[in-house]
């Protein structure tokens, strides 16, 4: 199996990894596989909607990084037992208007999340690709 290879809580570029393959992998574990393309992304707004959008956050979403921290851990964590997580950012943004300062950032909620759920003992593993 594809996850046995990789880390329990982890952010990492998905390199070689294909996303079919992450995604059957997942649910081979029975995990949440939540996937976002950004590929029309263009800003920080652009960005966090597209994955409220795509992970189907809960319409009273704060469209933010605090609450896409949020939505990633309490909003989940507070609704039942968890199996764990295979979260896929596809084509994040690589320009003037989402700068580098503007992914790490992003990133940095995804590594704070895996943070949250390593504490709990729940696989999160985030693979992202830039454009």
């Amino acid at each position: 199996m594809l996850l046995q290879t990789v880390r329990p809580n982890i952010v990492q570029a998905i390199r070689a990894y294909r996303v079919d393959d992450l995604m059957r992998s997942a649910q081979e574990a029975g995990q949440h596989f939540l996937y976002a393309n950004l590929t029309e992304a263009q800003s920080k707004q652009e960005v966090v909607d597209g994955i409220a959008t795509s992970f189907l956050f809960p319409q009273h979403f704060g469209k933010n990084l605090d609450a896409l921290f949020d939505c990633m851990t309490d909003l989940v964590h507070k609704s039942g037992i968890q199996p764990g997580f295979v979260v896929v950012l596809e084509q994040i943004p690589d320009n003037s208007r989402f700068d580098r300062e503007s992914r790490e950032q992003l990133l940095d909620v995804f590594r704070d999340a895996a943070d949250f759920w390593a504490e709990r003992k729940i696989p999160f593993r985030c693979f992202y690709s830039f454009q």
